[in-house]
This record gives C-alpha cells, structure tokens and sequence, in this order.
C-alpha cells in the first residue's frame, strides 16, 4: 500500500476531503520525524512505538578496497509493534493461509 492508496482508504472510511487527510498524513509524519530527531519516544497505544535505538563504534572493513573504516556511534529509528498489533497481524495471516 503506497501514500496515495493510504490516503484514498480513509477518505473512503471517514468521507473526509482528500487533501485534508493528505495534510494530515504528512503533518503526522512530519512529526514523527521531528520527535525522533529530538530524541522523543512516541508511543501509540494498541499500534506501537517509534525509538530511537543505538549503535556502538566499529571498525567496519571495505571488501572491494580491502580497507577499514571506522563507524562512529549512531542512533537510528525503530518501530516496535504493540502486542495487540502483533497479535492481530498473526491471526490475519494465519486465517489467510
């Protein structure tokens, strides 16, 4: 499912105007974005959780060159699925089988 199919689903559900639930899309990804780089935690209850997790320095090696590099610690974002989400993703797949 892409944006544009993500959007023309609520817009079907709610009867809402398209652009509006564009708009709203973008501004909850927006945010998302902004509250990780700050080093938030966003916690959805029933869906999951959007962190930011890390990763120690490391000597890395480039195998066409036969160099090493060395990485520095970094942070990346994560989702963690909440365990009713989960849930749910296993009886659907389990039922579709």
């Amino acid at each position: 499912m892409t944006k544009a199919d993500l959007t023309s689903s609520i817009t079907n559900q709610t009867g809402l105007e398209k652009a509006d639930i564009e708009a709203t899309i973008n501004a909850l990804f927006a945010t998302i974005k902004e509250s990780l780089s700050n080093g938030e935690t966003i916690y959805l209850r029933g869906f999951g959780s959007f962190q930011n997790k890390k990763r120690a320095a490391k000597v890395a090696r480039n195998i066409k060159k036969n160099t090493t590099v060395f990485v520095e610690a970094h942070s990346y974002p994560s989702f963690k699925p909440s365990k009713i989400f989960t849930q749910q993703v296993k009886t659907q797949a389990t039922e579709s089988v």
